[in-house]
């Protein structure tokens, strides 16, 4: 970790990530909250999360060509100004108290797109900048941040809403994306985009669209061959599809079941944080034993495990503790997941790679959505919570493969990464 610490990239998209998931988490907990208290309906927060999916589905098969072509950190930076200027916006209607329902779920939809680009861009950006034997450090260290800044959020989002509501906390997250702009100007200097092996070249003298579809397809045809890495990309997207869809059914358990108000939701998003960030200190030494996909098995199980079994606390204290060991889970199977695309996918094709398998949780978290709302509002939230935690199980058992494959995989892109560094230098 005092690798990673010594890299001044690094460290600044850690503070960055730090500080805009602090603004986000609050800003995702304060706009569930504000819907669920105006429309008492778990319908309506599975709208927001169906909402979402929307601009992800029409993004994601193409997004990733820009990704993989343009400097990922300019592309990170303009993501957080448009997201930033979107949140702006919508503070100074909620702050005046003309703030409506559909321009909420608008809100939502456009930052979710931002999102959907921006995830697979900054783990891209962090393969760049990290030498190939500090990747499970580097996917920690993100993590930590990310992790830290939903810590700081869940802990402090109950009181911070009940003293500044919806519109305050909406300037917040403003706030957040000019000090992670501001971070990530600093990383490096120029426009850098990662060398493309000698024996991949583009046809430049093509027309763009032409360009275009031919990397898109390159990126398909990539896959295509590589189990290793499909069989990792769908549990990703399993995993991807139950987190999101779990927020449809944080706050109704709150309010249905433990009846902690505000506060009450306040402290499960924390106790997930806490969880979180303090898997950021055991997932390497896990890591490191277990291995990569048995790290992702395990953390898979124990949120399947959890998500059954948290709609029947009925104290408070124990749903948190639930709550802490899912965080706690959820920490080190993104970590993991991050690290084994990190292993297995050449840095050329990462954002490529990536958005293929953010398209299909995309696409599973539409369906899941609807499902784990309607359930949640007519048959009861045990279904609902059952269904998510089938789903990431699912993503547990996704992640068997023979271990010659993963080798075969492994030994292919540090092949083509040694061979893009001959190019580059």
């Amino acid at each position: 970790m005092r690798e990673i610490l010594r890299q001044r990239g690094l460290r600044l998209i850690f503070i960055a990530n730090l500080i805009s998931m602090l603004g986000s988490g609050m800003n995702s907990a304060a706009v569930v909250w504000y819907i669920l208290q105006v429309t008492h309906s778990e319908m309506a927060l599975g709208t927001v999360i169906i909402l979402q999916t929307i601009p992800a589905l029409l993004m994601l098969p193409f997004t990733g060509v820009i990704i993989d072509r343009e400097d990922r950190r300019h592309v990170v930076m303009f993501l957080d100004a448009s997201r930033g200027v979107i949140i702006l916006a919508v503070a100074f209607l909620a702050l005046a108290g003309k703030v409506r329902l559909w321009e909420l779920y608008l809100m939502n939809t456009l930052v979710a797109a931002g999102f959907w680009m921006f995830w697979p861009s900054v783990t891209a950006l962090i393969q760049e900048l990290t030498p190939e034997s500090q990747y499970v450090a580097s996917s920690n260290f993100l993590m930590a941040g990310v992790q830290g800044g939903w810590l700081i959020a869940g802990a402090i989002v109950g009181f911070v809403y009940n003293h500044l509501h919806l519109g305050g906390v909406l300037l917040l997250d403003f706030s957040t994306y000019v000090i992670s702009i501001s971070c990530y100007l600093f990383v490096r200097k120029g426009r850098i985009v990662v060398e493309r092996p000698v024996d991949t070249p583009v046809p430049h003298n093509s027309h763009p669209v032409a360009r275009y579809l031919h990397e898109l397809r390159e990126g398909f045809g990539y896959l295509k061959h590589r189990p290793a890495v499909t069989l990792v990309g769908i549990s990703m997207a399993l995993f991807m599809g139950a987190m999101l869809t779990q927020g449809i059914v944080t706050a109704p358990l709150d309010d249905r079941i433990l009846h902690g108000g505000a506060v009450g939701y306040g402290w499960l998003n924390g106790a997930w944080g806490v969880g979180a960030f303090i898997s950021t200190m055991y997932t390497p030494w896990v890591i490191g034993r277990l291995r990569t996909r048995a790290s992702i098995r395990l953390g898979m199980f124990v949120l399947g495990g959890c998500m059954f079994l948290a709609p029947h606390s009925r104290v408070l204290a124990l749903a948190a503790f639930l709550f802490f060991l899912m965080g706690s889970a959820r920490g080190l199977g993104g970590t993991s997941l991050n690290t084994n695309l990190m292993e297995l996918v050449p840095p050329h094709f990462m954002g490529r790679t990536q958005n293929t398998f953010y398209f299909m949780g995309t696409l599973l978290q539409l369906g899941l959505a609807y499902a784990v709302a309607f359930s949640a509002h007519r048959i009861g939230l045990s279904t609902a919570y059952g269904i998510i935690a089938v789903t990431y199980l699912s993503a547990c058992a996704s992640t068997l493969l023979r271990a010659d494959q993963i080798s075969f995989a492994k030994a292919e892109v540090a092949a083509e990464t040694s061979r893009i560094q001959e190019t580059a230098s």
